[in-house]
């Protein structure tokens, strides 16, 4: 589980900085041609943003494992954050982008909040096991 959350924490992070990169260089002719609106860019931004927050958090999560053992509150609140990025940072870039893409998005407005949930557990998990475990 170690290993895991670090290696999904890198390579989320990495993801972020690759993805908030092409968002800020690659996206702004679509903002002018108007295929994206000033939200769809603030969108696209705030799923780069919490992708990162929760790669990190990944990341620290691998951290207090290797620190203080591994437990399953741990282990879901990995799995948790994981399931988050995907959802709720993933849902977004497609529903920011849909003018660009042109993929259909019809089922990914409630997946966002979902998303948003998912990442809640996490950070409930994670407190329940600091305090558990006395972490």
């Amino acid at each position: 589980m170690t290993r895991t959350s670090l290696l999904s924490g890198s390579l989320f992070a990495a993801l972020a900085i690759i993805l908030g990169a092409f968002g800020a260089h690659s996206l702004d002719p679509y903002l002018k041609n108007g295929a994206m609106s000033i939200h769809d860019m603030q969108v696209y931004e705030t799923a780069a943003r919490y992708q990162m927050y929760h790669a990190l958090a990944l990341i620290a999560v691998g951290i207090i494992a290797r620190l203080y053992g591994e437990n399953r509150l741990l282990k879901a609140t990995m799995w948790l954050f994981v399931a988050g990025i995907i959802c709720f940072s993933g849902s977004l870039y497609f529903l920011s982008t849909k003018g660009i893409t042109g993929i259909g998005t019809g089922i990914l407005g409630p997946v966002t909040p979902l998303g948003g949930l998912l990442f809640i557990a996490g950070w409930l998990c994670l407190i329940v096991s600091v305090v558990k475990n006395k972490i």
